[in-house]
């Protein structure tokens, strides 16, 4: 374990590669796999997966939430972007989060139930525009792109236990991060890479998400010092309850 999480420090403290240099592919999973990457895109909201609840503690105050991840996409003539669509796992959020995300489609359905017109309506209000007056030329204007820097950890699938439950796609109901059905259930090829955002200049402004700590990467949920903190405490209760007994015995045959 030790030699594991010291391979890990050391991948980490390599200078960051830059992704829009190779394909983002899965492929590389093992070679890429706990490297310091760097990606510019366009984050793709609407295809956003919450994958939770996940814990955090807040001055003491544990909150649940989920860890969010979207698609980020490529830019269009743009030779610092990625490639091909990656995955990214922004970090943590709280529950609000995803009920938002969850009203906006019913949001839009309604809205689009609303400025439903009637067939004959509409044909009346276009005879009208077309006799009336000349019809105005509007010239559409495309939405102002905002690329998005992206500093992470190239990270794998995570290995649920046998009391997590199994990723539901259909009802939206992720418990677990499966990078190759979240992939697909985002419109990503299965084999896309998933990377873990790192980046700790967290604008104060908009505190959320909240990417996750590198130092965690580093730690196992286990370390070393732990199993020797283990070890100690459990020879330190098995001498005491030993000379516990052997007192105890010793006090019946002085008694007879």
């Amino acid at each position: 374990m030790i030699k594991m999480l010291e391979y890990r420090q050391k991948r980490l403290q390599m200078e960051p590669l830059k992704l829009n240099n190779m394909p983002p592919s899965s492929e590389n999973l093992e070679s890429l796999e706990f490297r310091r990457v760097v990606c510019r895109g366009v984050f793709d909201d609407g295809r956003s997966i919450y994958v939770g609840p996940r814990s955090r503690s807040i001055s003491g105050v544990t909150e649940n939430g989920y860890y969010v991840i979207t698609p980020l996409v490529p830019i269009a003539n743009n030779a610092e972007s990625v490639q091909a669509p990656v995955l990214v796992n922004r970090g943590w959020v709280p529950r609000s989060w995803r009920d938002k995300s969850f009203e906006v489609p019913q949001e839009r359905e309604k809205s689009s139930s609303i400025e439903a017109v009637p067939a004959q309506q509409s044909e009346q209000s276009w005879w009208w525009q077309f006799w009336s007056k000349k019809p105005k030329v509007v010239e559409d204007q495309a939405p102002a792109i905002t690329s998005i820097e992206v500093i992470g950890v190239v990270r794998g699938s995570e290995k649920p236990s046998i009391f997590v439950p199994a990723n539901d796609p259909n009802s939206r109901q992720w418990f677990y991060v499966d990078v190759p059905a979240i992939a697909v259930a985002s419109g990503l090829p299965e084999d896309s890479l998933l990377i873990e955002d790192i980046n700790e200049n967290v604008n104060p402004s908009n505190p959320y998400p909240v990417p996750k700590d590198v130092n965690t990467l580093i730690r196992s949920s286990v370390m070393p010092q732990d199993h020797l903190n283990y070890t100690l405490t459990w020879y330190s209760l098995s001498a005491a309850v030993t000379f516990m007994a052997f007192k105890r015995l010793k006090q019946k045959k002085s008694r007879r």
